[in-house]
């Protein structure tokens, strides 16, 4: 049983745009992160996820808000209770590498994907308010925010590698 799951959870709401990058960014990220993370429930865009970054076990639970957001709750848990839970994931996990950059005043995470999903990289960008301004960097392509193939959980129903494309194809076709 996951104990003290409502002392320890952090409630948000996520406001996120996605974006394919056209090139790597020249600077040296400020920090990456090991990410695998499996898929517990997924019903009505309810989403249960577990996540080990670093070796730190994470539950979320996301759902629906308005427009683009989404309500999340996360709580760090043990080892032993991560285990257990990519235990009962019916696909195989994610697997990506997450590159944190700071960019004219916001925080951009790079996906890197590996595994089922290698040669896929989406970049990230947390706002306040689906109407908050953000600079992209000159390294931004396409944007693909709210194209459900795109979100992770989706990603690991129907991993990149089964879309039959490059990804600088798919930079070509989204761009045009």
């Amino acid at each position: 049983m996951i104990m003290g799951l409502f002392d320890r959870n952090q409630t948000n709401i996520e406001i996120e745009r996605k974006f394919l990058i056209v090139a790597r960014p020249t600077e040296k990220p400020e920090r990456r992160h090991k990410i695998r993370q499996g898929y517990i429930a997924r019903e009505a865009r309810n989403v249960v996820r577990i996540r080990d970054q670093d070796g730190q076990y994470i539950l979320s639970v996301k759902t629906p808000a308005k427009g683009i957001g989404r309500f999340e709750i996360e709580t760090n848990i043990s080892t032993d209770e991560g285990k257990v839970l990519f235990a009962a994931c019916a696909r195989p996990p994610i697997e990506k590498i997450r590159e944190i950059y700071p960019v004219k005043g916001h925080i951009w995470e790079l996906d890197i994907f590996t595994g089922d999903n290698k040669g896929l990289i989406v970049a990230e960008v947390e706002l306040s308010s689906e109407t908050e301004e953000v600079m992209l960097p000159d390294w931004i392509g396409p944007e693909v925010t709210g194209l459900k193939k795109f979100y992770n959980a989706n990603l690991s129903l129907r991993p990149f590698k089964s879309w039959g494309v490059t990804y600088a194809d798919l930079v070509a076709r989204m761009d045009g």
